[in-house]
């Protein structure tokens, strides 16, 4: 009998170049889980079909950075924000008609040519039919400030919600192409929206470490949820309850009651950033796309059913179809999508008892969608005719069509690069078929590299708490990439963090180097002495530093004379070693050391004072010109802190009259705040010059230029 063969759990689809520049953003098609979106840097938004290796639509229209992107339920609209502020949004049905209006264009084209060179061969040039180019362009959207971060249809009226760096939420009407309300309470970046789906509420996540629910009907805010100590960079609500679930980049998933407005349970200990997760379609568990790994969790009480190994790195969206859960991740210019087999992860189930604590019940099954523990969703039939009720701003806030938008929208267009894949995807509207709809079928799974996985692999692993440690991970194997077209080599001027060589140094400075004509072999001892001819001088520039930095601490612990009568503890005294730290920090000049010193200091905000700017901002505009990307990271983070806390006062007592007979403390107070002015209006010409850049560098230099503006 033979041995039946046993396919993988999880399995990488495929690996393309999805634009010329940089991918800045990428959303899944949850109705079909086989259309993919992409915005690049190269101000294009491209679809593609999972699997698939060629481009089957671009879409162009922006002049700058596609930031955000998503498709509508239909998936038959695609909205995309850029780093301008401007939102376009495109019918893909009438991109569709472009495709056959050009095809039956250049059908006459083509005839009239054949007809003209039978009939009149020596005849002069005769004008005939020329095509012409439809713009499937649907609306285009202005009246952002800052970066688009987050986008959203509405599940059943026209509307689109968009959020931006400028902290604002905007809801927009297709139909009438104007802001229909603005709903203002976050005071950092929106990351991410989603409407419920009733369509009633609409949540948003911040960089200010909140989640706000927003009442559609009453244009008002709901409730706030508390709670998140770092950035929450997706929300996501229950398919069927009053459920609503947060990820944040403190490590933790929380889940909030919708009825009672308070949370239900915190899932702690992910490995890394939330940045996606999805509820199940029956709403039995959610998934959460984690660094190289998929978890599966229920949440009353909070538990891991189940753990599989993905190496997705970073996953930045989920689809489900066919049973079969669907990642998509990007790095560079590429695109990589995975498959999890769900029906081989466990979803829900009971957790194996303690043995130490018998008298425990054990977890009960979760009930049955009949008898939801919560309220379910009220959602409009589909043959309601009644508009979904907002509520909007008076008339004159509204925003009209201008002539300058007629244009964006006329010079947009749609190129279809490969037909059959675009008719595989994107079916006829309102077409009469005889027989069934085709329906996508599963992707095939690659069977195990070897059995002695494969028999690990068939075994069921029990839900377990969290924390419990989590059930046995399954080794996979990456299979071979395939890419549509060769990766560009060109390297990035600035020297990303993440990477395996020292900060602020060259390894290949301390190595030898590689003679590639000899291959003679070595023997161990000659291979030994070779990585040894640069341990040494490694040995020393790293001994300098750590050196240099425990002159630094020392001058931190004790401070100066001007210190030691205050208290240790207090906030003066820890603003005066902060400020002695610095000082030895710069003298010893080395940019490292004072990096490192930065990124303590910029974590309490306490620290800085004005005397600590005076000292900091000439090294804050070195940073900035700094190769090093870490280096830059940490000059925006401190000019950012500087500009926020200390601005404002800068340009009052600078604006402020003069005072009457002599006050030594304001003169000295003055005098640091035009140094401080000064070296600002240097710093602000830099950054207005690398506010143009594309990707994370350009957007911190964009937000740190609209902070300086009163410089100007």
């Amino acid at each position: 009998m033979a041995t039946p063969v046993v396919t993988k759990t999880a399995w990488k689809l495929q690996e393309i170049v999805a634009h010329a520049s940089n991918v800045s953003s990428l959303v899944l098609g949850k109705a079909s889980g086989r259309l993919l979106a992409t915005g690049g840097d190269d101000c294009r938004v491209n679809l593609w079909s999972i699997n698939k290796p060629n481009c089957i639509m671009s879409l162009t229209g922006h002049t700058s950075p596609v930031e955000s992107v998503r498709l509508n339920t239909p998936e038959e609209l695609i909205v995309a924000g850029s780093q301008s502020g401007s939102i376009r949004v495109w019918d893909l049905e009438a991109a569709k008609k472009v495709m056959h209006s050009l095809k039956s264009q250049m059908l006459v084209v083509h005839k009239w040519s054949q007809w003209k060179e039978e009939t009149l061969p020596h005849s002069g040039p005769l004008q005939g039919p020329q095509p012409s180019v439809l713009s499937p362009v649907l609306r285009t959207l202005m009246g952002h400030k800052a970066n688009i971060c987050s986008l959203d249809f509405h599940p059943y009226g026209e509307f689109v919600a968009s959020g931006s760096q400028d902290t604002n939420i905007k809801l927009w009407d297709i139909r009438r192409k104007g802001c229909v309300f603005r709903y203002r309470g976050h005071s950092q970046a929106v990351r991410c929206l989603r409407f419920s789906p009733d369509g009633k509420w609409l949540a948003s996540a911040a960089d200010d470490h909140t989640v706000k629910l927003w009442d559609l009907t009453a244009g008002k805010m709901m409730s706030e949820f508390p709670g998140h100590t770092g950035p929450v960079n997706v929300v996501e609500f229950h398919p069927n309850e009053y459920l609503l679930a947060s990820g944040s980049s403190d490590r933790t998933i929380r889940f909030w009651d919708l009825e009672k407005f308070q949370v239900v349970s915190c899932i702690e200990g992910e490995p890394g950033p939330v940045r996606s997760v999805l509820f199940n379609p029956d709403g039995c568990c959610l998934y959460s796309g984690c660094q190289d790994s998929l978890r599966v969790y229920g949440w009353e009480p909070e538990r891991c059913f189940d753990v599989v190994l993905v190496n997705w790195g970073k996953v930045a969206d989920l689809a489900i179809c066919n049973d079969q859960l669907i990642g998509v991740a990007f790095s560079q210019s590429s695109v990589s999508s995975y498959v999890v087999d769900l029906t081989r992860v466990t979803r829900t189930g009971t957790v194996a008892p303690d043995p130490m604590q018998d008298s425990r019940p054990p977890a009960q099954q979760p009930p049955h969608p009949s008898a939801p523990l919560r309220r379910i969703y009220e959602r409009p039939s589909a043959t309601s005719s009644e508009p979904q009720r907002v509520k909007q701003n008076s008339e004159s806030e509204r925003r009209s069509p201008s002539s300058e938008d007629d244009r964006d929208e006329r010079e947009s267009r749609a190129e279809i690069q490969n037909a059959e894949d675009y008719n595989e995807i994107f079916q006829p509207k309102n077409s009469i078929s005889r027989t069934p709809p085709r329906k996508s079928e599963p992707f095939p799974a690659p069977p195990e590299d070897d059995m002695a996985t494969a028999k690990e692999a068939a075994k069921p692993s029990p839900a377990t708490d969290v924390q419990f440690p989590v059930p046995k991970l399954e080794v996979l194997s990456r299979p071979p990439v395939v890419t549509s077209t060769p990766a560009p080599k060109a390297e990035s001027p600035i020297i990303p963090a993440t990477r395996n060589e020292p900060i602020g140094l060259k390894a290949s400075d301390f190595l030898p180097a590689v003679k590639i004509p000899q291959q003679a072999e070595l023997v161990d001892e000659d291979a030994m002495s070779q990585i040894r001819k640069g341990h040494d001088t490694m040995c020393v520039v790293l001994t300098s530093r750590h050196k240099n930095l425990d002159t630094v601490r020392a001058v931190w612990t004790t401070g100066d004379i001007k210190a030691r009568p205050l208290s240790p503890w207090s906030p003066l005294t820890g603003a005066l070693f902060a400020q002695t730290s610095v000082d030895s920090a710069v003298a010893i000049n080395d940019l490292s050391v004072v990096v490192d010193l930065l990124n303590i200091v910029n974590q309490k905000a306490s620290l800085w004072k004005l005397d600590l700017c005076t000292t900091v901002l000439p090294q804050i505009e070195k940073l900035l010109q700094s190769k090093y990307e870490s280096y830059v990271q940490t000059g925006c983070t401190s000019l950012k802190l500087i500009l926020q806390r200390f601005l404002p006062l800068i340009t009052d007592i600078l604006a402020a009259p003069p005072t009457v007979g002599v006050d030594i403390s304001r003169e000295e107070r003055l005098h640091k705040c035009r140094v401080c002015y000064k070296q600002l209006r240097s710093i602000s010409g830099l950054v207005k010059s690398k506010s143009g850049l594309s990707g994370r560098h350009g957007s911190a230099f964009r937000e740190l230029h609209l902070l300086m503006a009163s410089l100007d």
